[in-house]
């Protein structure tokens, strides 16, 4: 089978190994066979030539008796000639076959021996390998981290090699954690002065003296002030669910559903737009306060991201998709989005559209806050533009195992 260039699947580095194995055993072994013929060679022609040969000032008178006929002189001479030249046929012959076919035999085994050689010595790199491959595969490359190779064995390249890739990892993980603390520390300080500017704001606008262009200000810097106070709760939130759960207790995401459906009912009425919910059982676990702010991100996302003419609508569906995940998906009517910025709207700070300036009440962390809640419950989520306008969001949680 002939396999285009990019199909052609790469021979791996323990096949590569083990071919250079046979390969240079192979040619040790035909160039000891080669110097084996040689000195063997040059041997016979020795052994044939002493035997024959005169000592000097005498001659050697050669008789024998071949089949009841008397060869003397030349012919006894042309008669040994003949034979040496058979029996030197003869030897090299077994020589030259006898060695190639042990030099088969014995380079096959060395093949075999080679690979199973080669698959010692890359053991410790599959080690290597699998690790970084559970982090790759981490939901967020930071939850991976914590994994480390370990290998232990004599201090050699691969040891060095393993070494410093757990060196490498764990600086990594430091680091995360430290960004994860510094947002959750300057989310808990930032919040001091902007409740204080709120006091302020609010005192200042409700004095008696107050002239409606004070009023006017005051609304809004409170406008802004509500902004920058929602920024800081989504970084403090999104620093907070970007951490592995680790005490986890039941919930039903149908219960989640009715409850955050309550919950914006009131800003649905402001903006015209109809909330239908259709649950069903959807028993998972986790944090229960996170679960909830998932939900809610994408029902006030859908609310907010919709059509002004009254007739848009929000659909809120939890379900059990099978005995090992559940679902909660919500779509909406909306403006058209491209499947190209999909993937940009779990990012932080993006919004879609327009919704750009200063008094915009989204703060472009909803939907990065969902797709971190979800990896920390250990699920995902993944959005499709609706067709006729708006989008699908579906997240998808483990089922919980209550028998288990």
């Amino acid at each position: 089978m002939i396999f285009p260039r990019r199909l052609r699947p790469e021979p791996t580095l323990r096949l590569r190994l083990t071919l250079v194995y046979g390969a240079v055993f192979m040619i040790a072994g035909l160039t000891l066979l080669g110097v084996t013929y040689l000195l063997f060679n040059q041997q016979l022609t020795q052994s044939f030539e002493s035997r024959f040969a005169s000592e000097p000032g005498k001659t050697r008178q050669l008789f024998f008796v071949k089949d009841g006929v008397a060869l003397r002189g030349e012919a006894a001479l042309a008669w040994l000639r003949q034979q040496e030249v058979e029996l030197r046929s003869a030897a090299v012959t077994s020589l030259l076959t006898q060695g190639a076919i042990a030099l088969v035999v014995v380079g096959g085994g060395a093949i075999g021996l080679g690979w199973v050689v080669a698959g010692r010595m890359l053991a410790p790199l599959h080690r290597v390998t699998d690790t970084a491959r559970k982090i790759a595969a981490a939901p967020m490359a930071e939850r991976g981290l914590h994994e480390r190779i370990a290998l232990e064995g004599p201090k050699d390249e691969v040891k060095t090699l393993a070494d410093t890739f757990d060196t490498m990892v764990e600086r990594l993980d430091h680091s995360f954690d430290g960004q994860r603390r510094f947002v959750a520390n300057a989310s808990h300080e930032l919040r001091t002065p902007l409740t204080l500017n709120r006091a302020l704001v609010e005192l200042a606008m409700h004095r008696r003296t107050a002239s409606p262009d004070v009023k006017q200000l005051g609304e809004s810097l409170l406008e802004i002030n509500t902004r920058h106070e929602r920024l800081i709760s989504g970084l403090l939130l999104l620093a907070r669910s970007e951490q592995e759960i680790a005490d986890r207790s039941p919930v039903d995401l149908a219960d989640v559903v009715t409850h955050v459906v309550e919950q914006t009912a009131g800003d649905a009425r402001e903006a015209k737009i109809t909330v239908y919910e259709v649950t069903a059982q959807a028993p998972t676990t986790g944090d229960a306060l996170l679960l909830e702010r998932l939900v809610h991100n994408l029902v006030e996302n859908g609310i907010r991201h919709n059509v002004d003419d009254g007739t848009g609508w929000v659909r809120v569906v939890s379900r059990t998709v099978s005995e090992e995940k559940v679902e909660v998906e919500v779509s909406n009517t909306g403006p058209s989005v491209p499947p190209y910025d999909i993937p940009l709207l779990f990012k932080p700070f993006h919004r879609h559209g327009a919704e750009r300036v200063v008094t915009a009440r989204s703060a472009g962390l909803g939907l990065s806050i969902v797709r971190s809640v979800a990896l920390a419950h250990g699920g995902d989520v993944r959005a499709r533009p609706r067709e006729g306008g708006g989008l699908v969001v579906t997240a998808s949680l483990p089922q919980a195992r209550y028998g288990a």
